[in-house]
């Protein structure tokens, strides 16, 4: 086909060639973005840059269950150390678990008020600050104490199990009368036996024993028994035993009061 500006060849475009014309290769026409109807784009190009076909991070949406479980977990964490704290404060600043009485057992000899002045434990005191080996190491110091345990009873009381000596057998003392002592020769109790017995019956006695402080006997050496109890009343015992000794007996028991008896 001839035109004005010379000899066209079938496939070329006719007329005059623009600016962007002259960068296209002869007989293939360029497309622009523009040239395609609205929503057919290219998938490539639809894109934009980057990955074909795929969204990038920055436009992935959040999900909302990793939300909710960094919520919980940390719900979860202050829980965890309100309990925590709440037990601190009850154990260590509050007086609904602090020592409201000291119970003690198993005394014979010694008082019980001395074992809870030697004790020192304070009424008020956090039961969980309270040491049972250090107070039964302090109550293990008294003479006649052998050994001690000490338990802590929720949620406000000390129990102090006391275990005392045991007198086996009674030794002469410098002073006159007889100190009671233990197997291990611990000197339990001092027992003023002899300084109350009448010169002659004095004499007599070989020896004496304490199985236990209200059980002093004596053993004299015609072999006869008797069985003085504790030192408490000695005049009395000693008017009595004097009594009942010309009956010959082997055995008196003159440890209560009021009521011998013989053998």
């Amino acid at each position: 086909m001839n035109g004005p500006g010379g000899t066209s060849r079938p496939g070329e475009a006719s007329g005059p060639a623009s600016a962007g014309d002259g960068a296209a290769s002869a007989g293939h026409a360029v497309l622009s973005d523009a040239t395609w109807p609205a929503g057919n784009a290219p998938r490539d190009q639809a894109a934009g840059p980057g990955r074909s076909g795929r969204p990038g991070r920055s436009g992935r949406p959040r999900r909302p269950g990793r939300s909710r479980r960094r919520w919980r977990v940390a719900l979860c964490v202050l829980a965890l150390a309100g309990i925590v704290a709440g037990a601190i404060w009850a154990l260590l600043g509050s007086r609904l678990l602090a020592v409201r009485s000291v119970v003690v057992t198993g005394t014979r000899l010694v008082p019980q008020s001395e074992v809870l002045a030697v004790a020192g434990i304070r009424l008020g005191t956090p039961l969980i600050r309270v040491n049972p080996a250090q107070v039964a190491a302090r109550v293990e110091t008294i003479r006649q104490v052998q050994s001690a345990q000490v338990t802590r009873s929720w949620p406000d009381r000390v129990v102090i199990a006391v275990r005392e000596r045991t007198p086996a057998l009674a030794v002469t003392a410098p002073g006159g009368g007889f100190d009671l002592v233990d197997p291990g020769g611990v000197i339990v109790q001092w027992a003023a036996v002899l300084g109350e017995l009448p010169a002659r019956l004095r004499a007599s006695v070989a020896s004496v024993t304490a199985p236990s402080p209200d059980q002093v006997t004596l053993r004299l050496a015609s072999g006869v028994t008797v069985l003085w109890g504790g030192t408490g009343h000695a005049q009395a015992k000693a008017e009595e035993l004097g009594l009942l000794l010309p009956t010959h007996a082997s055995y008196y028991d003159v440890s209560a009061q009021g009521s011998a008896v013989t053998n």
